[in-house]
């Protein structure tokens, strides 16, 4: 079942970005995900302001898939350098529907 792990941060030291961006996407591909957006044009439509700086959003072919590539030996320098220079969360979702209504998703 496909999933996607939507990445909300706010960058407080942008030092690690540079090397984090040029290095992870090939960590995120060998795990079979890819980048769907990796974008700092944030316009909030309704609520609140969050103070994030960057939104990220990856699709892997599974929930195991995107555990692994968290979980990466070789990804967790750049997830470090990312704690350190950030507040970051890491939710992951799947392609179903809570309720059942939408024909082309699944019933969550």
């Amino acid at each position: 079942m496909t999933v996607y792990l939507i990445a909300d941060v706010k960058v407080t030291d942008d030092k690690w970005v540079p090397k984090y961006a040029a290095a992870v996407h090939d960590i995120v591909h060998k795990h079979g995900g890819k980048y769907l957006s990796r974008s700092g044009n944030i316009k909030v439509l309704e609520g609140k302001p969050l103070e994030t700086t960057l939104i990220a959003i990856l699709q892997f072919p599974t929930a195991e898939a995107a555990e692994a590539f968290a979980n990466d030996p070789e990804y967790a320098p750049f997830a470090n350098a990312r704690q350190d220079g950030s507040e970051s969360r890491f939710q992951l979702i799947d392609d179903t529907d809570i309720v059942g209504t939408i024909p082309y998703l699944g019933k969550g």
